[in-house]
Formats: C-alpha cells, structure tokens, sequence
C-alpha cells in the first residue's frame, strides 16, 4: 500500500502503474495517486539521508550535499510558488519499439519515459519508485539544481533500493531543453530516460508548434544486457574477432576538424529530396548466439575526428521507434515548428537532417545562441539543441545518421497526402554543411561576463579501447575513493576546466550541476564534444555549492568509474 515519506528519504512503497501520454503526466491518475506517498513531503532542506561512502561529510573544509550552503543556494532561487507533482515508477517488462517487442527497463513501460514540462523557478517533486530487481537513481541533466538532488549514488545520494522509493524536490530555474535518467551502472543503456522541458513565459515563442525528439542506440533485449556489452568490452578489444563497419559516407571527403561548420560530399541522391541510397549497416545476423560479439570495430568518422564508438547497435530510435514504424509529426504548410532534440544514446553520436528543409539552431543544452541556419546537426551524447523549421508542403524524413555506424533512425513529418519515405532513406541534407556546436555563438543573454579565470584545471582524458581503461589524468575514478580526482573551487570563483584529449576517440564531456561557456566565444553548454587530440576551454561560475561530477557521456566510458572526476566546492 502507499506509504509516505519524506523528500530525500526512504520507504518500502507499492506504487501503481499505468501507461501515461506523453504531456498528460502531471493530469493523470498515477501522478494523482501517486502524490499520497508525498503528501508528508515538505522539502529536502531539513532530510538526513544515511551516511554515503565516497562522499566529503567527514572533511571539514569540503562542502557536502547535505551541508547548509547547499540549502542556502536552493532557497536563493527564484521560484513561483508553484509546486510540480511528478510521478515516476522505474519497471522491468516488455516494450514494443514498432513490431520489435524487446524485455527491458523503462518507466511506465514506454520509451522515451513521460515528457515532464515545467515552469522556470517551479519546483519539482518528484516520486521515484523503483521496481527493478537492482538500485537506481535519477539524475536530471543539465538542470543547476541543490547538490542533494543530483542523482549520483555514493555522492550525493545513497541509491534507491529496489522496491523502495526516493522524493527528489528541486527548482528547475533555467528555461530549455533538460533531461532525466539514472545515473547507476549502466541502466542508461536500457530504456530509462525522458525529457524534462523547463519553460519560460517571458520568452518569445516565435513558432506555431513545439515537438520533442529523443535519439537513441539500442542493444537491450536484443540478445544482449548492457552489462553483458561492458564486460565484452572491459576485455579489451585488441586481437578479437569483431565485425567491422562499412566505410561511412561520413568517413570520407571531410574538411579540417577545427568543429566548426563542415561539409561532406554528396552521393548521387535522385531528383526527389529525401531519395537516396540505403546506408550499408554491418550485418546484425546471429546478435546473442554464441560466439557473435556486442562490440564493433572500424566505425570511424572523419567529423568525429576518428572512432565512432564501439558497440554493435542493432536498432536506432527515435522517440522510441524503430525506423520501419516511424512516428509521425503532422502539421500544416507554413507552421513554425520548435524541434528539441536530445540524444539519450549511450555511444552513438547522431548527424540529424529533415528532408527538404533548412533548420535554424536557436539553442543548445537549454541556452539560446545567435540563430543560425544548419542543413544537418551533429548531437553527441547528452547534448540537446532546439532548432525552428517552417513546414513545407508535403511528407519529409527526419532522419538521424548514427555518425560513423552506416546506420539511421527515421521519424516522418506530414503536412499533406503523400507517399511516407522508405525506411532506409537518406536525405541530401544530410550531406550538405554539418553545424557542430562550434559554430554557434551565443545570445547576448547567454554569455558569460568578461573575467580572467581565478582557477584553471587540464583534465587530460586518458585510455583506449584495446585494455578499456578510459580515465583522466591516467587514473580511473574510484567512486569509494573520490579524493584522487578531486579539483577544488571556492563559492565565486570563474573556473576553468580544459578537457584535453589524449585518445584516438571523440568523448562528450559533461559537468553536472553547471553550465559552462566554451571559450573563447563559444556556446552556453553543460555537455560538449572534445575531439581526439583537441582540447577545449570551458568557463563557469562557481555559484551552486557541493560535490560535482564531471565526466565522459559515453555511458560505458564512465559507468561509475573511469573517465570521471569531481569538481567540489570548498570552504
């Protein structure tokens, strides 16, 4: 039966769960029923959680998830007095991807998990529980909230038990594009995420109508678990037999990576827009028999300045489709459409093109930039850009490339009778100039102010895929001892962390419970691709107290470990 219990504490609950519409969360009857194991909750400000290995409660001069600078920060937020139930139930079942019904982890039983929308300065309350047969926690990406809230176990929270819940309540108080998944092993890689859109009433809303896209690689319930595919790869990958990729369309012709805007050549693509060859996927004949391996070599990207990733994905999602039953935008010739895309992918970067039109790219991890005209984006993992098309009259492939992998995922968008796109259809957009964030600058309202860093850290991203020993500064994070990759700043300071990248492949490094500037000139961001043996700059204000994370955003890259470390405030 429901229980209740307080925001940041524990309790044995029995949730109920139902399948919820997208955009119908905060209106349904779990979300309704739900709310009676909060009805006790009145905040994180005064909870005790149990003591958590790993985490600076016994330094004196550390400043912890549960001290009260963290709850001074929270209060100092702007809120509108408006309190946002959210209900959440982490399950283990079948889910059907368009004819392909795989066994996999997911809340509520759908992919993506329900789009959580919310006001700038609401507070969100959300109830968590967790019926999985393991631990897990939810970390809300890119949002700057309270250290406690986080969602990293061992950090700054103990993981939820199985068969218990966890009350996270925080302020979203940045406008954009956000997103929610745990943060425990290697549960990303299942079906465990959704968005989490932060509006703001005062901006303007140039567009007609908004549509969120989720990109993902999928592997879980194909014949293998994403732990399976972690062990494969902790073998090393050097002397074993594995499938390698085609050479990619992306592999070839490129321009210099200096990560700004590039263009490959064009195939001979047909006189209609969106025809196109079929890309040449490696076989995924025998997935999960015996002796056939997850992993994949020879996936290269010259745009992704080398290897493209590791894991041999049979499928690509949007919105949790495969790309033989798409979904489909309908709309009217004319309309403006806000698209916030998000990629949910755990190894995959994704180049994104809609055929037959030109986006313009308005904001990036949430943050507005100068609009800029892009044929086809380049999303690494974690990262979320909102662009603005003006439909065209007709039926048009959204077609996300999985860079380097020969491989699509398709989603339609209709505005009229027509003929829907072969499933394997590549668009000539896709062709055409690729935007990376690099090319972006930001809005005036994004920039940081002009101000000489008071403290600068050169994080070198280390290891390689034949021994997988991916880690920064030559060591692999120890989560039960975090000391060792511990980068110190003060409430105030602007710090500076330079990810410098010594491999030969491309890791989206992301700070938790921040956003940084990329400097010089660059973008507003919480997440950004650093190429192989590139370096990048990134700015931020230290102004949300406690202990950080910072890490790679391929999920099997840092799967609480290797190339993590933490970024923690000091007194």
């Amino acid at each position: 039966m429901p229980a209740s219990f307080r925001a940041g504490r524990f309790r044995k609950v029995t949730l109920p769960v139902t399948h919820i519409d997208r955009r119908t969360l905060l209106r349904s009857g779990l979300a309704a029923t739900t709310l009676g194991i909060l009805g006790a909750a009145t905040g994180c400000t005064t909870a005790a959680a149990p003591p958590k290995p790993g985490t600076p409660a016994g330094g004196p001069h550390l400043i912890g998830p549960d001290s009260p600078q963290v709850a001074a920060a929270e209060a100092a937020r702007h809120k509108t007095g408006s309190v946002v139930p959210v209900a959440l139930a982490a399950m283990a079942g079948p889910v059907d991807l368009g004819g392909v019904v795989v066994s996999t982890w997911s809340y509520h039983g759908q992919i993506p998990g329900p789009e959580i929308r919310v006001r700038k300065g609401d507070v969100v309350q959300a109830a968590v529980g967790n019926h999985l047969p393991d631990q897990t926690t939810v970390h809300w990406h890119g949002i700057a909230l309270r250290n406690d809230m986080d969602g990293v176990p061992m950090m700054t929270q103990p993981p939820v038990p199985a068969g218990q819940a966890f009350a996270y309540r925080f302020t979203a108080n940045d406008p954009g594009t956000y997103w929610y998944h745990p943060h425990a092993g290697v549960q990303l890689d299942r079906g465990l995420y959704g968005p989490l859109i932060v509006e703001d009433p005062a901006e303007p809303a140039p567009y007609d109508q908004e549509w969120t896209v989720v990109l993902d690689d999928w592997i879980d319930g194909t014949g293998y678990t994403p732990g399976q595919v972690l062990t494969a790869l902790r073998q090393g990958m050097t002397g074993m037999n594995m499938p390698s990729a085609a050479p990619s369309p992306s592999a070839s012709g490129m321009g210099g990576m200096t990560g700004m805007t590039m263009a490959s050549p064009s195939p001979s693509m047909g006189a209609m827009p969106g025809a196109g060859m079929a890309p040449k996927s490696p076989s995924m004949s025998g997935m999960g028999s015996s002796g056939v391996t997850p992993l994949l070599s020879g996936a290269a990207s010259r745009l992704l300045g080398g290897d493209a990733g590791d894991v041999r994905y049979p499928y690509y999602l949007i919105n949790g489709r495969v790309r033989t039953a798409p979904r489909t935008f309908t709309g009217r010739r004319g309309q403006r459409v806000r698209i916030r895309f998000i990629n949910a992918g755990a190894d995959t970067a994704f180049r994104v093109a809609l055929g037959g039109h030109t986006m313009t790219v308005t904001h990036t991890d949430g943050f507005p930039v100068i609009p800029k005209p892009a044929a086809a984006l380049l999303i690494g993992m974690g990262e979320r850009y909102d662009v603005q098309v003006t439909l065209a009259d007709g039926v048009f492939p959204l077609v996300a490339m999985a860079e380097g992998k020969n491989s699509t995922a398709l989603a339609v968008v209709s505005t009229a009778m027509g003929t829907p796109p072969a499933p394997d259809v590549l668009p000539r957009e896709l062709y055409r100039p690729v935007t990376t964030s690099y090319a972006l600058k930001p809005a005036a309202t994004s920039a940081l102010s002009a101000r000489q860093p008071d403290v600068t850290y050169k994080l070198r991203l280390t290891g390689g895929m034949a021994r997988y020993d991916w880690g920064i500064n030559g060591r692999s994070f120890d989560m039960a001892q975090p000391g060792g990759l511990r980068y110190l700043v003060r409430q105030g300071q602007r710090v500076r962390v330079i990810f410098a990248n010594t491999t030969t492949m491309y890791h989206p490094m992301h700070i938790h419970g921040h956003t940084f500037q990329v400097v010089p000139g660059g973008p507003r961001k919480d997440t950004v691709l650093v190429l192989p043996r590139q370096q990048v700059a990134c700015d931020f204000d230290a102004g949300n107290p406690g202990q950080w994370m910072t890490h790679c955003h391929n999920l099997y890259h840092s799967p609480e470990g290797g190339m993590m470390a933490v970024l923690g405030y000091q007194t």
